[in-house]
């Protein structure tokens, strides 16, 4: 089996929220290593919307399957599952998610539309595509402002967090400007968890791990914002460690791994994802987000939590490949 490990072009250095875009070469490079290790033939192949030209690579190069690290086209986020629906139009094999998967979870509008008519419990919100003329919906304060269609934290900081409703009402139009439609999301000031999954054709529930807010003082809301992700600088990136607590009470584990599990299913992600919950002072749990195909960089939260299974990096990489080797006899 040849493999073209498929990536979306970063954006330049300097460039805006260049942090989070370059990252994608990280984990190409990993997954590269990965496979050499295995001994298994792959071609590094960047797909952007040139699409005459990625289709010539792909035949030229006589690849037999896809590893997809696409996380939008050209830096354009509505773009997300557009590579994996061009990988399906070609029946080429490839890791992750199907296209409307990627497509309903990456948009956090259908998101919230699909978790409030399953059930799954979610905070309470409204959008706000730009119009200034009406009142603002009701919504339990605090609030917070995140871009409707972005991933890895864009947008999102410690001023998105918002107290009063004079002051939301004055945040969104420069929030608009800046990142295009909005979801304003009840803030759920609790403890953060990021419940990984991996398999196929079924996931299990890799171990729970959590956000360690403990040295943020006072005057910092408790969110894994842009800088907490990408901003090697700021007291955020190095003040949110991720744990993997050994105490959780039985009752408060089992809930959230089912959460997490029924989120993975509704979304209809597949090989692996990760699932973002939050936890309020009465134990309550609320999805925050379901993140298909998340990031396969060396020290993500995904590879953090396969770890704690003894899996190290070219093993998770070896699995990717049996799932493709699965599909390829579909």
């Amino acid at each position: 089996m040849k493999i073209a490990i498929v990536y979306n072009r970063p954006a330049e250095t300097g460039s805006a929220n260049w942090q989070s875009s370059q990252d994608v070469l990280q984990q190409v490079a990993a997954v590269e290593r990965g496979l050499n290790e295995l001994e298994i033939p792959a071609v590094r192949l960047p797909f952007d919307r040139d699409l005459q030209k990625f289709l010539a690579l792909i035949r030229q190069e006589d690849v037999d399957a896809v590893f997809n690290l696409c996380e939008n086209v050209d830096e354009n986020p509505h773009l997300a599952g557009h590579p994996a629906a061009v990988f399906e139009l070609l029946g080429l094999p490839f890791t992750g998610s199907g296209s409307l998967a990627l497509m309903l979870s990456t948009d956090k509008l259908l998101a919230k539309r699909q978790l409030f008519a399953t059930g799954l419990p979610t905070p309470e919100y409204f959008t706000f595509d730009g119009d200034t003329s009406g009142a603002l919906p009701d919504i339990t304060l605090p609030a917070i402002i995140k871009p409707r269609f972005e991933d890895a934290s864009i947008g999102i900081d410690q001023e998105s967090v918002v107290f009063k409703k004079k002051e939301l009402q004055a945040k969104l139009p420069d929030f608009y400007k800046r990142y295009g439609p909005l979801l304003v999301e009840q803030f759920i000031a609790g403890r953060e968890f990021n419940i990984s999954l991996f398999g196929y054709p079924k996931a299990r529930v890799l171990p729970v791990a959590e956000i360690d807010f403990s040295t943020f003082p006072q005057e910092l809301h408790r969110i894994v914002g842009y800088k907490a992700k990408w901003d090697e600088n700021a007291f955020e990136f190095h003040n949110t460690q991720r744990l993997f607590p050994q105490n959780l009470p039985l009752f408060t584990e089992r809930n959230l791994r089912k959460v997490a599990a029924g989120a993975y299913k509704l979304f209809m992600l597949r090989d692996y994802g990760r699932i973002d919950v939050r936890m309020d002072d009465l134990g309550k749990i609320y999805v925050l987000e379901a993140n298909a195909n998340p990031c396969l960089n060396p020290d993500a939260g995904f590879v953090a939590a396969a770890a704690q299974c003894k899996m190290n990096y070219t093993a998770i990489v070896k699995e990717f490949v049996h799932f493709l080797a699965i599909r390829s006899q579909q």
